[in-house]
């Protein structure tokens, strides 16, 4: 009798130490999440405005838009609580194609850039740890800075700056910036337990982000700088495969 409740104390312990083995994403957890990741440009961009000799005009019906983009997304994720978790989001900074529209359209492909956007997360996850299924919701912010600036040929001439008042006087080499700025992000997603180290999650942000394109013109009547605001807002996609410490 004895030896039957030193077993049975046995395995209660051990169904214990099971259980709260099992509780993945809980408090003083780390978890690493590696996946695919897309970004969807929600986009749109003002009128150019030229200044030169002076004076400054706008050209009127100017536009652009940016192209989707796929990258590898990495998460580092700290659980703060049971449901509260703090989220470094990274990974390589997704190659964007910038193509002309309106009167920009006849020159297509107007350049090409690579985003940086580090983002910082708070998120709660509904649910308790010891759930296979836990939803969630974030927000945050990201720095984006932009690298890699690359102008096409008939941006780089600046056969966009011919008019026939002006003809090719202010037309010449060009070089291109985009500035830099912090920008809110808000989040969603789905996380799956398969056990208390591997899961599976899928998530969507969407992140307001604005950006100033400065494109300077060294003409032969002097320096050309033609500015426009591009509206980005892009939707972020990721799906990945996370491991729990």
């Amino acid at each position: 009798m004895k030896l039957k409740h030193i077993a049975c104390a046995a395995l209660a312990a051990s169904g214990v130490a099971i259980a709260s083995g099992a509780h993945a994403q809980s408090a003083g957890s780390f978890q690493v999440n590696a996946g695919w990741m897309h970004f969807a440009p929600q986009d749109s961009s003002g009128a150019f405005n030229v200044s030169a000799l002076g004076q400054s005009t706008v050209k009127a019906g100017a536009g652009a838009s940016g192209s989707d983009a796929d990258t590898f997304g990495l998460t580092l994720q700290y659980f703060l609580t049971d449901h509260i978790a703090a989220e470094g989001v990274f990974g390589v900074p997704p190659k964007f194609h910038l193509d002309g529209e309106g009167t920009l359209g006849a020159l297509g492909e107007l350049g090409t850039a690579r985003e940086w956007s580090p983002t910082l997360l708070l998120k709660y996850y509904f649910m308790s740890p010891q759930s296979a299924l836990r939803p969630y919701v974030g927000a945050g912010a990201s720095y984006v800075w932009f690298s890699d600036v690359k102008l096409s040929q008939p941006m780089k001439n600046g056969a966009f700056l011919y008019t026939p008042q002006t003809g090719a006087a202010l037309t010449g080499l060009i070089s291109a910036h985009i500035s830099s700025s912090f920008a809110p992000v808000v989040n969603a997603g789905l996380s799956y337990n398969f056990n208390k180290h591997w899961s599976a999650a899928f998530s969507v942000s969407y992140m307001w982000l604005s950006a100033h394109a400065t494109l300077t013109t060294n003409s032969a009547v002097g320096q050309v700088r033609s500015e426009s605001k591009i509206k980005l807002d892009p939707i972020v996609t990721f799906l990945s495969v996370n491991y729990t410490f």
